[in-house]
């Protein structure tokens, strides 16, 4: 039996995992993100008492990391966390201190392509060509798995970010991204939830109006991935998506903005199927860093 590693690296917790070549987690970590003097050789520790423990070496390791990163593999900074506001992290190159001190290959992407990649090939995703992964928590990511490759380009989508139509006579809220204001995490996000409402996301009740805003943004940043990239399934996971009620609201406006201009039964009686929860739930993080490590995209 073969070890591979996963790390899901967040900004607040490391998730560490080791499994085998099956998916299976045999052994599992929470490490508390301080800063990576302090984070890396914890992990470090970890993955060699569990290869000690299992008398084999981990043969690579999958990284899915809060970002921004620079994922082009001709670039001198390949794998470094970017131009981050975690404190101490600008910079840090997380694969290749794995690699210097436990001697394995390590496969990296951002935290949100990782979950994504995971649900392609094991989730929601799984047997179909194209998907797209959004987490709607604490931020905004969204993550493309287009023909099993995890989509990049000048550097990686922030799909977060996209401008969705903000109503100031609606929703006087000004938003809370500190680069845009009012984009879509800004206005969609669960600190955004809490500022506007003054109380926590899990503790809005079903019948609130906040919960029909959060669904027309959501379904807003939906209308423009549907016409942008046609995938051919949406997964929504995050804290905030444990609201039951938005997924029905979202998958109705959604409808009713494309007004029947993509013409599939998965846009009309089949939307349930279209746009859906993760499979993996809240363990697409992690199970998805482990898929990185087993089946590196592109291999």
């Amino acid at each position: 039996m073969d070890l591979f590693g996963a790390v899901e690296a967040g900004g607040t917790k490391f998730i560490c995992g080791v499994g085998n070549d099956s998916g299976n987690l045999i052994a599992e970590q929470r490490i508390e993100t301080r800063s990576p003097e302090e984070t890396l050789p914890q992990v470090v520790q970890f993955f060699q008492e569990q290869s000690r423990k299992y008398e084999k070496e981990i043969r690579r390791i999958g990284i899915g990391s809060f970002g921004p990163l620079d994922l082009d593999p001709g670039s001198s900074s390949f794998g470094h966390i970017t131009s981050t506001p975690k404190i101490g992290w600008p910079d840090t190159d997380i694969p290749d201190y794995l690699h210097l001190n436990l001697n394995c290959e390590c496969t990296i992407d951002t935290d949100v392509n990782a979950a994504a990649y995971g649900e392609y090939l094991w989730g929601s995703g799984r047997g179909l060509g194209s998907i797209v992964y959004f987490t709607i928590g604490t931020g905004i990511g969204g993550g493309a798995i287009i023909n099993g490759i995890p989509l990049h380009g000048l550097v990686h989508p922030e799909m977060g970010h996209m401008i969705v139509n903000h109503d100031f006579s609606e929703d006087p809220f000004p938003g809370v991204c500190p680069y845009h204001n009012d984009c879509f995490e800004g206005l969609a996000n669960g600190p955004s939830l809490h500022a506007r409402w003054k109380l926590e996301p899990g503790k809005i009740p079903n019948g609130h109006p906040a919960w029909d805003l959060e669904a027309n943004y959501i379904s807003q940043a939906l209308h423009s991935v549907v016409t942008i990239l046609s995938p051919q399934r949406i997964i929504l996971g995050g804290g905030v998506m444990q609201q039951p009620a938005l997924l029905p609201r979202i998958r109705k406006l959604v409808q009713g903005s494309l007004n029947g201009y993509v013409r599939s039964d998965l846009m009309t009686s089949e939307i349930d199927d279209y746009i859906v929860a993760p499979l993996l739930g809240n363990r697409a993080g992690v199970l998805g860093s482990l898929a990185l490590a087993i089946k590196p995209p592109g291999d």
